[in-house]
């Protein structure tokens, strides 16, 4: 089964927000919560944590990476819940540190409010006009870790670079519950997989087969579907590692026929690829970014550093 809605999954497992990028809770004792989205969403992430639990306040947010669109709520969901407290990769801390990291965050949070607000999303009236702000990460985590984030529940962190290099997915085994971000691709609402290697090529496909060996029962992917059962995850899995293989094909063809230049394969496949949608995606300069860096990354990977148009 696929589902894109908010609410309950299975398992104690919710979608809070908005599916586009959600937050997760896991209704455990305590609770815990993985991702955090955006930041004028963070009125609807705290109204679905308190609907969920009533009373008990959830105690770590587990994050994936900390691009914009998943960290953005990070310091709203601490003024709601002072009890929980941060947990992500070592690298993250690191990126959070960087001024020039914190204000492209805030940049890319800020453009998202008149997107959702225009496209009639969710409620404009809960819709939050708070920027995005930093926030400490009080658990450094690693590789092979295990946290036993609630009494009868272990999260268990897997390294998986290649989106970025700071990328982490969650398995929780009692469960068997995959939180596995960009890692695992992102299939569209358009039923177009989305490859996100941004740091690294080699990387991701090494992480995104490590996925694959997880017995997961449901997998939760950074943006708006949520898979269940084993027969629908593996098959998205496999036909996620094969997009990423013609993904790879394609940009390299077209960098052959545009001799080298980053600019013109960037230009090609956002014609092709990103103008025709309509209705909701990916805001303009943050689609831009990606696919530049993912243009460029292949040109290094083999021939060196890019030609520029």
């Amino acid at each position: 089964m696929i589902s894109c809605n908010e609410g309950h999954v299975g398992r104690g497992l919710y979608v809070c927000g908005l599916t586009w990028s959600p937050l997760f809770l896991l209704k455990t004792s305590p609770p815990i919560l993985f991702e955090a989205g955006f930041s004028c969403a963070s009125l609807l992430y705290e109204q679905d944590i308190r609907k969920a639990l009533k009373r008990s306040p959830p105690e770590i947010l587990f994050l994936t990476h900390v691009h914009w669109d998943h960290c953005g709520g990070v310091s709203h969901i601490q003024q709601a819940f002072p009890r929980v407290k941060i947990a992500a990769s070592t690298r993250a801390a690191a990126i959070l540190a960087r001024p020039n990291a914190r204000k492209l965050m805030a940049e890319l949070n800020r453009n998202m409010l008149p997107i959702l607000a225009r496209d009639g999303v969710v409620d404009n009236a809960l819709l939050s006009d708070a920027p995005f702000r930093p926030f400490p990460v009080d658990m450094q985590i690693s590789d092979g870790q295990e946290i036993r984030a609630a009494k009868d529940l272990t999260v268990q962190v897997l390294a998986t670079p290649g989106h970025t290099w700071d990328h982490v997915s969650y398995y929780i085994p009692e469960k068997k519950i995959l939180i596995a971000g960009e890692a695992a691709g992102t299939l569209e609402l358009t039923d177009y997989v989305d490859v996100q290697f941004l740091a690294d090529f080699d990387a991701y496909v090494a992480s995104l087969k490590r996925l694959t060996t997880l017995p997961a029962e449901i997998l939760c992917q950074g943006h708006h579907f949520v898979f269940t059962g084993q027969r629908d995850i593996k098959r998205f899995l496999k036909r996620s590692l094969e997009a990423t293989e013609l993904y790879h094909r394609d940009i390299v063809d077209l960098l052959l026929r545009e001799k080298g230049s980053v600019d013109a394969v960037v230009a090609r496949l956002k014609a092709e690829r990103y103008d025709p949608i309509t209705g909701l995606k990916q805001p303009e300069d943050a689609y831009l970014i990606n696919l530049k860096a993912q243009v460029a990354l292949l040109h290094r990977k083999h021939w060196g550093s890019p030609v520029k148009a």
